[in-house]
């Protein structure tokens, strides 16, 4: 029978959510809340074809799972299951001493299910989006980004208010740098932070900030993302080599 697909990171967030929210309590593979992440797991658009359907993410392997991060706990007093994966271990380096943030993220990956659309295919976790909070939050994040209608709002509010579409960063304009081609050009950034990210939540334009193409891609490649007044006060450093 062919093999299940690695876990990835968005998995594994949930995962080791519930392993921490369930604690030293003794449960088995038949525990309520086992069963729900088994449920929950297969409905995130994240593997189209599942090689055995059957067996994908039940609740014998989420058990398996939860007892592989056993072996990473320093406070466990057993052994735990050896055959874990190196992302487990990357996981659990990211969020175990940051246990509020996995929580929130937890949270968001599961309140945005729905609005995810179900199995959409390798477009929907694309590797070079993937965030410290997973490709499908940042795959959310960018969609809301690149809404046509929502960015055009953004940008006309901004010229009306203040007559220029200047980076919110570093300040450059595409109009003065590049004359009349430059004219209504520039990038919006949504502001929400992934982990907080609501999927019943209407997106307005007060969500995004006017940024330049430079300034928005430091945004994205900082982890977890940076905001906007985290970027500028960078920019303003005086040593910026850290």
């Amino acid at each position: 029978m062919p093999r299940n697909p690695n876990w990835t990171r968005d998995e594994l967030i949930l995962a080791l959510d519930l392993y921490f929210r369930l604690g030293s309590a003794a449960v088995s593979e038949s525990h309520h809340e086992i069963t729900a992440l088994s449920r929950l797991l297969n409905e995130l658009p994240i593997h189209p074809s599942r090689a055995a359907a059957q067996h994908f993410r039940n609740a014998a392997s989420v058990y398996m799972k939860l007892s592989n991060f056993k072996r990473l706990d320093p406070d466990y007093a057993g052994k735990g299951l050896d055959a874990g994966s190196k992302q487990d271990e990357v996981v659990w380096e990211e969020f175990a001493s940051r246990r509020d943030l996995l929580a929130r993220t937890a949270a968001a990956i599961r309140s945005n299910v729905q609005s995810m659309g179900g199995h959409q295919g390798p477009q929907l976790i694309e590797e070079d989006n993937e965030f410290l909070e997973g490709r499908l939050l940042a795959r959310l994040h960018t969609v809301r980004e690149r809404n046509p209608a929502l960015v055009e709002r953004k940008k006309r509010l901004v010229l009306s208010q203040t007559g220029r579409l200047a980076c919110e960063v570093c300040s450059f304009d595409f109009a003065i740098v590049y004359g009349r081609l430059g004219h209504g050009f520039a990038e919006c950034h949504h502001l929400v932070p992934l982990s907080e990210l609501d999927g019943t939540r209407a997106v307005l334009p007060e969500d995004l900030a006017v940024v330049c193409a430079n300034c928005h891609r430091m945004l994205h490649r900082s982890r977890p993302m940076i905001s906007v007044l985290e970027l500028r006060g960078l920019l303003a450093a005086p040593n910026r080599d850290g």
